[in-house]
């Protein structure tokens, strides 16, 4: 579903003043910027990090965190060693100075913070912490997927899907008696969506496919309505929107085959993949609809295309 542009200017806008009255444009800290401030913080959090482990941690590459390492080292606030085994990989701790300049940092953030939040009331409190959240985790998570790609599937992805249907059908149960996961065409789905008015997807991160899903006639019925079949995901990447993205071109294909309905079977215990049809205008029906070959399922859905 896309973000309508009036909602997204209004995050941005009130994004860039959380920006301002925090105070990221002004004057750095001590003498050292924001990052490092940052850095700092993440440090005295633990005994020691590597270079490696900053740069992931701040959302920087390696050579800005190494820049920035260099730099609070030369100020005292930071020691750098080589690794025992590997030398190349280097250990940054805090020395007394950097701690008590953590501290330091900590106060004033703490003071700024707890000024704003006394001239709420306590629920309001509670929605900013709640609202933050799910606003960095958004931001998490539309990050992760910036390197996600969605392609028809070819026949060297034969293996990976296959591997991924029974991974996720077996987590959830879905093994006995009535299961696609018996499917014959589970081993050689690029041959089994190759046929006129199927079409079957996979979901990249750039070097392994993660996720799967098509469409194909439903049978017994005309020749109007899909079916929504084998969409799945490994549990490393669910929660980052690549179900509804998967689904909004399985539904787009169907569309362009000229289908008028998409029916789909799955579990109730599958509450997310549930919440996501019904998020996406799939209206449940109280029984199966036309041929499938399956009797393991017990949720049914239909929309229109």
């Amino acid at each position: 579903m896309e973000t309508p542009v009036a909602l997204v200017r209004d995050v941005r806008r009130v994004s860039r003043e959380l920006v301002r009255e925090l105070g990221f444009l002004r004057p750095t800290f001590g003498g050292i910027n924001h990052s490092q401030c940052h850095a700092l913080i993440e440090l005295g959090e633990r005994a020691f990090l590597t270079v490696a482990e900053l740069a992931r941690l701040l959302r920087l590459d390696k050579s800005s965190a190494s820049r920035s390492v260099a730099d609070l080292a030369r100020r005292g606030l930071v020691s750098v060693r080589a690794g025992a085994e590997d030398r190349r990989r280097k250990i940054v701790c805090l020395t007394p100075k950097g701690r008590a300049q953590a501290e330091r940092i900590h106060k004033a953030a703490d003071t700024r913070v707890a000024g704003a939040l006394s001239v709420l009331g306590e629920n309001d409190r509670h929605a900013i912490l709640q609202g933050l959240g799910l606003y960095s985790g958004a931001l998490a998570r539309s990050r992760a997927a910036e390197g996600i790609t969605i392609r028809r599937i070819r026949r060297a992805d034969d293996e990976s899907v296959a591997r991924i249907i029974r991974t996720v059908m077996t987590e959830f149960g879905a093994t006995g008696p009535g299961f696609a996961i018996h499917d014959p065409e589970v081993n050689a789905m690029h041959t089994a969506y190759s046929g006129p008015r199927k079409a079957f997807f996979v979901v990249t991160d750039g070097t392994a496919v993660v996720g799967g899903g098509g469409i194909a006639p439903l049978g017994g019925t005309r020749n109007r309505v899909c079916e929504l079949r084998k969409m799945y995901f490994l549990p490393r990447t669910r929660g980052m929107g690549l179900g509804a993205r998967l689904l909004a071109r399985c539904l787009e294909a169907a569309r362009e085959m000229g289908y008028q309905r998409c029916y789909l079977e799955t579990l109730r215990s599958m509450t997310a993949a549930r919440r996501l049809y019904e998020r996406t205008g799939f209206v449940a029906v109280d029984k199966p609809m036309g041929e499938t070959g399956h009797f393991g399922c017990d949720a049914w859905y239909v929309r229109k295309i």
